[in-house]
């Protein structure tokens, strides 16, 4: 099977980390999924991971013609690159082809960000791709999630969203199914101008 391209939501497996801030970038790719089966019920198919490291589906999004493979590693965010390499390298991938989406601290709850590259913003999961793709040429999908004012940033992270947070969660995610819908019809450039220009901060 040929695939355009990898869409890799970043979490940590087990019940214990559902709805984690550190697992919007799975969230994402739920909603990704959940919107195309709602164009089409045979719209995303899982695929035979052999090796445990990941899920994989094989996902039509958003009502589009094209394949592409969605990923949730299971190996728990620090070792997110030992999936997304062998999905990679089984799948004939280059670097460029693949869109990881993540939760991010240096940016509030409500703000999204896209890029290509750069820097790593000590993202754990991230280190790890680069470190297993042997390139940050990569593109991004930045959840912001905002930072602690005072609590330890690990438990901050591995922390559930509560109240108002949650109405804004679900405006994330729709605006985050936005920007990888742009990504994947038009490309990277169409989706920093749909991502950035994102704006569900609390007002």
């Amino acid at each position: 099977m040929q695939a355009a391209g990898l869409i890799v939501g970043l979490g940590n497996p087990g019940k214990e980390y559902e709805n984690t801030r550190h697992n919007l970038g799975f969230m994402a790719v739920d909603h990704l999924m959940d919107d195309a089966r709602r164009f089409n019920s045979d719209a995303v198919s899982p695929l035979s991971t052999g090796k445990k490291k990941y899920l994989l589906w094989k996902c039509m999004p958003g009502g589009l013609r094209s394949t592409w493979l969605v990923a949730k590693p299971q190996t728990y965010m620090n070792l997110s690159g030992e999936a997304v390499a062998h999905i990679c390298g089984f799948y004939n991938l280059d670097p460029e082809q693949v869109l990881v989406v993540h939760d991010e601290l240096d940016l509030p709850l409500g703000r999204m960000r896209f890029k290509t590259g750069g820097g790593l913003a000590g993202h754990n999961g991230l280190k790890s791709i680069a470190q297993h793709l042997g390139t940050r040429d990569f593109h991004r999908l930045r959840l912001g999630i905002g930072k602690p004012d005072h609590a330890n940033t690990s438990s901050y992270v591995l922390s559930r969203f509560a109240g108002e947070e949650v109405r804004t969660v679900e405006q994330i995610l729709d605006g985050s199914l936005k920007g990888m819908l742009a990504f994947i019809e038009k490309g990277a450039a169409e989706a920093v101008q749909v991502v950035n220009a994102f704006d569900a901060c609390p007002k």
